[in-house]
């Protein structure tokens, strides 16, 4: 009693099993309430919520109020273990409840109290049919308690409305995706959810953003979700041929400009700027009427970069070119730094100039683990059949508890020991062989493979017999949930890949439960104990009768791989017929050893993905967190002059390094903030001034450049084009960034041969980028609104006033 004390788990489960007491004892009260009362509950719970009270204060009342509502609009009660779950979702943990017990109709109880919030809620599904379906499933219930649903589908959106109110049945109906996710109740994938999160911070108005808040989600099939995807991070890409080209063509240009002629350099920034005769040749070279106009500044950032290409970085001195690819020289050590690449486009353009391949197809414009993306969530919770061997890697990744939740029924099903054969052969031979017994005496038959090669070898064998079966793979989609459905019905054959149709409950069929109910059949151990278990559960739901399998093979990948010399002394000493089974008590030992094996290699890598992407995601919060800012503020002039104030001080800084400013860089920073402020500037007699002075001096001088600048157009285009131009540098340098932190990755392992860690090394790299990247999107922000042209208000004004005389005809 008291280790059940000391574990936070047991002591919780206990106290929600108080819990479930109390909200049976309140069932027959709900239980007498009309219709119209139990839909009043809503808005009663969102007046108690606004007086203060909290979701727990609600939670025996709601509960009670959903199990009374979905007896009524789909005839199911919730079981009290069905409670125990809802409970340990609420309160944000992961339930692990067995195939068949019911998940679906859980996820309801936590959902309809957090969406009482009005943050919204989330139901997570590994596939588009389960989101498609739970939401209508039930979606009665929560149309009935006066809350909206939404749907996110690959390429469309839907809100679930009433289609007969009298007899509770739902349909969906088309909707934009913004108003999918401002229903109260939101079913989709996690690719969706992931990817929407990622586009809503590219987009260049915040009336394009469609997800509010991250702040209730349940993930279904956690564990699929959370660990088994875990490892492929979203990513989503920009047009690679498009800006491939740029590359080039900035590159050409650069080689027909003449340096203090068409641009100035600053060898102490290594920045090159272009004269005004600079801006007339390219005008005229590239056949366009005003290189600074908006649609230019992804051109303007590639001409800038080609030119200090061309001027401050040299073959064989900067870098190398080996094996068609620019690698970087350190300049401290002298050493290939291969995997490095310059950021900010930079690299592309060195790429151009040396007549290589520029290496931006693909280019990732936004990128982020689930991992990351869930822990996002104010609040998490997941539900799953198999859970409880992953529990240290749920705790230390997500902070999330895993408890097991009771069945319903006492589970029935027989779990066979597995066969073993010393032959992949022989174990095929002898699973065709059993497949037959079972087809004849009528007893159903699911077959889990872990590819579809093996699947497809089965279904060849099958052939040859004339056994009838189907063969599903991986790629959900709907007709494979049917076929899955129906794998439990009389003589019914279903070869699947372990993971095929999960989700889906298969019912057995008249007479099969005489039969020994639906027989599960492994063709092989999986990496992951769960997956095994997650086999074994589609059969024996709900106190059904099901019998469990698996057949091995010493050549089985697993055992090869993992079982390692053990197998091998096992295989000499047995002299066995290869249509043997093999019975050893060494081979379970081996197998579980193998997995276990497994599992801790494959979170290491997952946790060692996380480590890396922890760097980039502190990052990402930072620019993700701006652009929001930028989007919803209604002007960000106070920003812009704050940038104006540092880009200047940095420019006097990289200049005025000694105690006073002699002739010759007092030029040069004149030549630097000429460059800048794109306007002549002389600086008279500074010798005399001191440094801080002089930085005041000047930043009052760029401010008023600048208000002078305000005054020629309307102030609402100025904030317009502040707005968009710090966005479009933004998201072109975050872009080039993460190319730089691509590679950055990929080499950095190499360290470790230096006796060095590459994580830390890492971290310390990727700040001196992300440093470097905040300061290029001052610089290139400021740099364009000294120059950008606008119609002024003159314009602007005759141009309406020919327009109204138009309308007047």
């Amino acid at each position: 009693m008291l280790l059940d004390f000391l574990d936070p788990v047991k002591r919780n489960l206990k106290r929600y099993w108080d819990i479930v007491k109390k909200i049976n004892e309140i069932e027959e009260d709900i239980s007498s309430l009309q219709n119209e009362d139990l839909v009043k509950k809503t808005y009663e719970f969102k007046e108690r919520l606004a007086k203060g009270e909290t979701t727990s204060d609600l939670l025996v009342e709601a509960f009670a109020v959903v199990r009374e509502v979905a007896k009524r609009t789909l005839g199911m009660r919730h079981f009290d273990v069905q409670i125990l779950g809802g409970l340990v979702l609420f309160h944000g943990g992961i339930a692990e409840m067995k195939t068949g017990e019911g998940k679906t109709l859980v996820a309801t109880l936590p959902l309809y109290l957090n969406a009482l919030v009005g943050h919204g809620g989330h139901l997570v599904t590994v596939n588009d049919y389960l989101a498609k379906r739970d939401a209508l499933w039930m979606g009665p219930i929560y149309k009935f308690l006066g809350l909206t649903v939404g749907v996110i589908q690959h390429e469309e959106a839907f809100l679930v409305d009433w289609e007969d109110k009298e007899k509770f049945t739902v349909k969906l109906v088309p909707c934009s995706r913004r108003q999918a996710y401002l229903a109260d109740i939101t079913y989709g994938t996690n690719n969706e959810f992931g990817f929407d999160y990622l586009r809503d911070h590219l987009v260049v108005s915040e009336d394009e953003m469609v997800q509010r808040e991250l702040y209730y989600a349940i993930v279904d099939e956690v564990d699929s979700i959370l660990i088994d995807e875990a490892r492929t991070p979203l990513i989503i890409s920009g047009p690679a041929e498009e800006s491939t080209e740029m590359y080039y063509v900035a590159k050409k240009v650069a080689d027909n400009l003449i340096k203090d002629i068409d641009y100035e350099t600053d060898e102490k920034l290594k920045t090159a700027s272009l004269t005004q005769d600079g801006v007339k040749k390219i005008e005229k070279l590239l056949h366009i009427d005003n290189l600074y106009d908006e649609r230019f500044v992804d051109l303007v950032k590639h001409i800038n970069q080609a030119l200090r290409a061309k001027e401050f970085f040299h073959r064989d001195v900067d870098y190398i070119v080996k094996d068609g690819e620019v690698i970087i020289v350190d300049e401290f050590t002298g050493r290939l730094m291969f995997g490095r690449r310059y950021s900010d486009g930079l690299h592309q353009a060195i790429e151009a100039k040396e007549g290589l391949r520029v290496q931006s197809e693909n280019q990732t414009l936004a990128t982020i683990t689930f991992q990351n993306y869930f822990r996002m969530y104010k609040k998490l919770a997941g539900m799953t059949g198999t859970a409880l061997t992953e529990a240290r890697e749920f705790k230390e990744i997500y902070n999330l508890d895993v408890y097991v939740i009771p069945t319903n029924k006492p589970v029935i099903r027989i779990d066979h020991p597995d066969v073993v054969y010393k032959t992949e052969d022989a174990k095929f031979r002898a699973i065709v062989k059993k497949i037959e017994e079972l087809y004849k005496k009528g007893q159903p038959v699911l077959v889990g493979t872990r590819s579809i090669e093996k699947s497809e070898r089965l279904s060849k064998m099958l052939k040859r017999l004339n056994i009838p079966h189907n063969v599903l793979n991986a790629k959900y989609h709907e007709k494979e949930a049917e076929i899955i459905k129906d794998a439990g019905q009389y003589k019914a054959v279903t070869i699947a890949t372990n993971m095929a149709g999960r989700g889906v409950d298969i019912k057995l069929g008249e007479g099969v439960a005489e039969l020994g109910g639906l027989f599960v059949l492994g063709t092989e151990r999986h990496e992951a104990r769960r997956i095994d278990n997650q086999l074994r559960g589609r059969s024996g739901r709900q106190g059904d009768p099901g019998e469990s399998q698996f057949y091995l093979s010493l050549e089985d990948e697993l055992m090869r791989l993992f079982g390692g010399d053990q197998v091998k002394s096992i295989l000499t000493t047995l002299r066995v017929d290869e249509d043997e089974p093999i019975e050893h008590p060494l081979l379970s030992r081996i197998i579980e050893n193998a997995q276990k094996k497994v599992e801790a290699y494959n979170f290491s890598i997952r946790k060692n993905l996380l480590d890396y992407d922890n760097v980039l995601e502190k990052q990402r919060e930072v620019i993700y967190k701006e652009r929001e800012k930028i989007l919803k503020e209604p002007s960000i002039r106070d920003e812009i002059i704050e940038m104006i104030k540092e880009v200047v001080a940095t420019t006097v800084n990289a200049h005025y390094v000694t105690e006073e400013l002699d002739d010759e860089r007092k030029v040069e920073l004149e030549k630097a903030l000429t460059n800048i402020l794109g306007r002549n500037l002389r600086l008279g007699e500074v010798s005399n001034i001191k440094k801080d002075e002089l930085i005041e001096q000047i930043q009052d001088l760029a401010i008023k450049l600048y208000e002078e600048k305000e005054t020629r157009f309307t102030p609402e285009i100025m904030r317009n084009v502040e707005k968009y131009l710090l966005l479009r540098n933004i998201d072109s340098n975050w872009k080039d960034h993460l190319y730089a932190m691509d590679e950055l990755k990929e080499g950095i392992g190499l360290r470790a041969y230096g006796q060095k860690d590459p994580l830390l090394e890492y971290q310390i790299e990727s700040r001196a980028l992300f440093d470097a990247m905040l300061d290029r999107i001052k610089y290139d922000t400021v740099f364009m609104l000294y120059r950008v042209e606008l119609a002024p208000k003159e314009e602007n004004k005759t141009k309406n006033d020919k327009a109204d005389k138009k309308k007047k005809r």
